[in-house]
């Protein structure tokens, strides 16, 4: 077992039930090696974790910046709750040191992978929700997100929406969202472009502008949008 008393003191949580951080920290790797030594992986505490965390970070948001509208709010979520932005907070309190890891994961360099970082750190949140209820785990991600929230804050307005879909799209569906020309308007030399971003057949947003990569842009941020809203709902 790992030294859980040292990880609960970085955490600055002490559990009730330890069980619920040592499955947190379990990787699936781990139980295909190992079957009967853990009960289970961490996945649907990451689930869980994925959805705690995305509340607390909106209504940080929404109660943080008044003046934001919808758009700038979804964009600093989608900043704050992306793969390497939960990597880098992971990396930051040792927790890939924690990680139970089959033999293979571990030679490729598993404690390092974003993925795992970014996993585990949300098996944690649901980990900390399960033992210690909404308001310790909305304080303890308060907590770790402020100087990244600081961060995102500071960068303005230039915002990369297609690899922020991208990147939450892989990491959700396991496969990259598709952009697609719907229509054409206008003549040659000032022709405007809709296009629709899909993942499968779902169409997720759908963006108009002059030229296609601005038409993508703009499908992308529609989709981020409309993702947040669904979250919320």
């Amino acid at each position: 077992m790992a030294d859980l008393d040292a990880l609960q003191q970085t955490l600055g949580v002490s559990f009730n039930d330890l069980s619920l951080l040592e499955q947190a920290l379990v990787h699936s790797s781990y139980i295909n090696e190992n079957p009967g030594l853990a009960p289970a992986s961490n996945e649907r505490l990451e689930f869980l974790g994925d959805a705690v965390l995305g509340q607390v970070v909106a209504e940080k948001l929404y109660q943080g910046f008044p003046d934001s509208d919808e758009g700038e709010m979804t964009r600093l979520r989608a900043a704050l709750i992306r793969r390497d932005t939960l990597a880098r907070m992971a990396r930051a309190i040792g927790l890939g040191d924690y990680l139970y890891l089959g033999r293979g994961e571990e030679a490729s360099g598993g404690r390092r992978k974003p993925a795992n970082l970014a996993g585990a750190l949300e098996a944690v949140i649901a980990a900390i929700y399960l033992d210690q209820g909404s308001t310790a785990t909305k304080d303890f991600i308060l907590r770790l997100l402020n100087p990244e929230l600081q961060k995102v804050v500071s960068q303005g307005a230039g915002v990369d929406y297609k690899s922020q879909l991208q990147e939450l799209i892989q990491a959700r569906e396991q496969r990259a969202p598709v952009y697609r020309v719907v229509e054409a308007t206008g003549p040659d030399h000032d022709k405007r472009f809709t296009v629709e971003v899909r993942v499968g057949d779902t169409v997720l947003g759908r963006g108009s502008g002059k030229g296609k990569k601005a038409a993508e842009t703009e499908a992308a941020r529609s989709a981020l949008e409309q993702l947040s809203t669904n979250f919320t709902q």
